[in-house]
């Protein structure tokens, strides 16, 4: 009877066990790593917006197999956190696909285990140009800061903008959207007359703006993480009295981000900013890309460019699945990654073979009303910018 017994228990064990690798065998793992608390926790939940618009558009399978989303949170910026996070998701949980990356410490930590456990990293926001060198399995669907900056620099020149200040968070990006942007203005002819770095957390601007006022520029050109820092700039940039002196703001499309663009008001009427992608960007891809959004993240509101990102890295990540019939390696997966071309929401986009950065168009716009909102309103593109900012 014993014996028996035992047989019976090691046929059910082993049924289970087969059961336990079918149903693993049948799933593709994406572990997602952003900052979903903290002070970029919006981030985070943009990120996830786009993804939601994408299954439900898409559905949750893809070459027979199910789409399961594993979400981590970083409280960022922590890249520490970042990293043991993703050594999880690849040991434990034995993810398929490392995506998100909302701030740029956080993708650079994590890209040496992509590389070792050669797992597609798939980068949603992080925008520093360095990123996608760091390991041979990154593919960027996002932008790079000097993709947006030299471009905007190009604009300021051409319609006499020539004595500017800087003012950019002191990190990756904004190092390399200063850098970017002097680059461009000097090179034609212009002169940055005063350059200011603010911390990236909780910066207090008022002492900032008054320097601004004090060296009488035609513009200020500002990088600040999207989100709450653009408020507040603004709201200091009206108090201390810049708009009325003449001092125009011309900035990337962070500090009009589409998602806060209610909350900085009528303030921001006119503002120039150059970006990659506006909600009101005319297209048909864009319009089924709002309407997926509405209806993925009722509460969601108005998605912005990270959401974009990440709604193009899974369009991405299910070509991949797709063409792997499921069965995702990293060498393949990056083969098929390079030179990659989607119509996005944002329109057209190449994943560029060398690099594995993005190549896209980049849109000079200004802040109009429409239909009673605040827009990010297109007027003018530099096409096929690549992200070292050039075409």
């Amino acid at each position: 009877m014993n014996l028996k017994k035992s047989a019976l228990l090691f046929a059910a064990a082993a049924t289970l066990i087969t059961a336990t690798a079918a149903q693993a065998a049948g799933t593709i793992k994406i572990g997602l790593i952003a900052p979903f608390s903290g002070p970029f926790a919006d981030y985070g939940k943009q990120m996830e917006g786009g993804i939601k618009a994408y299954m439900k558009q898409h559905g949750d399978t893809v070459a027979g197999k199910k789409i399961e989303l594993i979400i981590r949170d970083t409280t960022g910026p922590s890249p520490e956190i970042a990293k043991r996070l993703a050594q999880e998701l690849v040991v434990r949980d034995k993810v398929d696909f490392l995506a998100g990356f909302g701030l740029t410490p956080e993708a650079l930590a994590v890209a040496p285990i992509a590389e070792q456990a050669k797992k597609p990293m798939i980068i949603m926001n992080a925008a520093t140009e360095i990123i996608a060198s760091k390991s041979n399995y990154i593919a960027r669907f996002s932008m790079t800061l000097p993709q947006v900056s030299a471009p905007l620099a190009s604009w300021a020149l051409k319609n006499n903008i020539k004595k500017v200040v800087t003012l950019v968070a002191d990190y990756g990006p904004g190092i390399d959207a200063e850098t970017a942007f002097k680059n461009t203005l000097t090179a034609g002819g212009g002169t940055i007359i005063e350059s200011i770095r603010t911390p990236l957390n909780n910066p207090e601007f008022a002492p900032f703006i008054q320097r601004i006022k004090d060296a009488k520029p035609e513009a200020v050109f500002l990088f600040v993480p999207a989100g709450e820092q653009g408020i507040a700039f603004m709201k200091a940039y009206r108090e201390r009295g810049l708009a009325a002196a003449g001092i125009k703001v011309i900035a990337t499309g962070d500090l009009t981000d589409d998602h806060i663009l209610a909350a900085l008001g009528d303030p921001v009427l006119g503002v120039i900013t150059s970006f990659h992608y506006s909600a009101a960007h005319n297209s048909p891809e864009n319009k089924i890309f709002l309407q997926q959004f509405a209806a993925a993240n009722p509460n969601g509101g108005r998605p912005n460019f990270m959401a974009v990102g990440a709604y193009d890295g899974m369009a991405a990540i299910y070509e991949v699945s797709q063409k792997l019939n499921g069965n995702i390696d990293g060498d393949k997966a990056m083969a098929i990654l390079k030179g990659m071309k989607l119509n996005s929401p944002r329109g057209p986009i190449m994943i560029d073979p060398q690099t594995r950065d993005i190549v896209q168009t980049m849109y000079i716009r200004k802040v109009e009303k429409v239909g009673g909102a605040l827009y990010n309103v297109e007027f003018d593109k530099l096409e096929n910018v690549k992200g070292n900012g050039k075409q």
